[in-house]
């Protein structure tokens, strides 16, 4: 099941509001600033002490699963792979693989970027497909339990599928170039897994808002990040591409209902770059308390908790964007900035009133693509609310992601 209604549009922000605390920087770097999220119980997620002998996708430990509650005819393998961080230092990933006993030898390999804004490990797609619909409502935001009717669509067709832990080891919401790294090495852990017959198969991406940013930046990152990968399609919606202009829209001195989204956000970024984005000492206790209450939050969890807070209740100064290496790690996740082409067809959609993200800067990012020679499929998929946009666009997309597995020629709107 979905969270309460009221909470639907502000949850899939996603990782795109990072910016409203990034003028928290002064201070050193310590690992308290860090924050890092409680290590779960479950020792497979554990990273080994040396990672220097793998390559990035290379397995690093595999494990069988039960079928998720609710998937039919499939079988289930967790993988632990090596990927790599934004300080270029190895780290494990874990991507859950999902193998339809109907399926072909080097048939259709899909990775699913789920939607997933989350302090806590415990709120990752790993373990949310195992969650109770119960624990789901509550807590996570995600979609991965109440997208199971369309996971078993695609498994039905005979389609492998690969969801990937895209926020990382730290989840490290708002790390966007990280979440398109951890999905092309995904992708690539897969490949090299036996079992699932997929080391020849045409591979295809979709994901939408914060799983669509990790799908977009995988797409852009890929002919330079994972050359060896031959990515037959990707089908992205409602993803942010500039998450300054994103942050600035969500003002700083008046309450916000997705405020404590933009303070978690801001704490993952601080995760993933602690030397530029420090956030402690540079807190009221106020924001320590707050700081502290998200350190292992779901979804709902931030939610709740930051509603009615705004920034200048966390910090002293509330300069945002005014710290030059703070600043230059929210653009480095914009991928608005990034020069990058891609090298595969796209299908893009989102909403062209969409009022959670930017989209002249979808446009714009489009634009470039378009005058690059990428063949390219822009819908509009009209709807009131960032949350319909998704339920619109998707039929049209896993159409379109269809015939590109079947080598149909890729359209474009460009």
């Amino acid at each position: 099941m979905l969270p309460a209604k009221s909470m639907l549009p502000k949850f899939m922000l996603a990782a795109s509001v990072a910016v409203l605390a990034l003028g928290l920087v002064s201070a050193p770097a310590s690992a308290n600033d860090v924050a890092l999220p409680t290590p779960l119980a479950d020792t497979f997620y554990d990273t080994p002490d040396d990672l220097t002998g793998f390559e990035n996708g290379e397995i690093i430990a595999v494990r069988a699963m039960p079928a998720p509650p609710s998937l039919f005819d499939v079988q289930t393998y967790q993988l632990q792979f090596r990927s790599t961080d934004m300080y270029e230092r190895p780290i494990a990933a874990v991507t859950t693989v999902l193998l339809p006993n109907n399926r072909r030898p080097n048939g259709p390999l899909l990775s699913v970027q789920d939607i997933v804004n989350a302090m806590g490990l415990d709120c990752a797609p790993s373990q949310q497909l195992y969650a109770s619909t119960t624990n789901v409502d509550i807590r996570s935001g995600s979609l991965t339990a109440s997208q199971r009717p369309m996971l078993n669509g695609l498994l039905q067709q005979g389609w492998v599928l690969a969801i990937p832990d895209h926020l990382g080891p730290r989840s490290s919401y708002g790390a966007a170039t990280l979440g398109g790294r951890i999905s092309l090495d995904g992708i690539k852990a897969v490949q090299n897994f036996p079992a699932a017959k997929v080391a020849k198969s045409k591979v295809g991406l979709i994901g939408y808002s914060g799983g669509g940013m990790a799908t977009a930046w995988a797409t852009a990152l890929a002919p330079t990040y994972a050359p060896e990968l031959s990515i037959a399609g990707s089908a992205y919606g409602g993803a942010p591409m500039n998450l300054i202009k994103m942050g600035e829209g969500l003002g700083i001195n008046s309450a916000h209902p997705a405020f404590g989204l933009a303070f978690a956000a801001a704490m993952g970024l601080s995760r993933e770059y602690p030397a530029e984005i420090p956030m402690w000492d540079n807190l009221t206790p106020t924001g320590k308390s707050l700081f502290t209450e998200l350190q292992n939050a779901c979804t709902n969890e931030i939610l709740l908790a930051g509603l009615g807070h705004r920034a200048d209740e966390m910090t002293p100064d509330v300069g945002i964007f005014d710290d030059p290496a703070a600043r230059k790690v929210v653009r480095a996740n914009s991928l608005e900035f990034y020069p990058g082409i891609p090298d595969t067809a796209i299908f893009e959609w989102h909403s062209p009133i969409d009022n959670l993200i930017p989209v002249d800067s979808i446009d714009i990012t489009n634009r470039r693509y378009c005058d690059a020679g990428v063949e390219l499929v822009s819908v509009p998929a009209f709807s009131p609310d960032h949350l319909s946009s998704a339920v619109v666009g998707l039929p049209g997309a896993l159409a379109w992601m269809n015939d590109r597995f079947a080598g149909v020629p890729a359209p474009s709107t460009c």
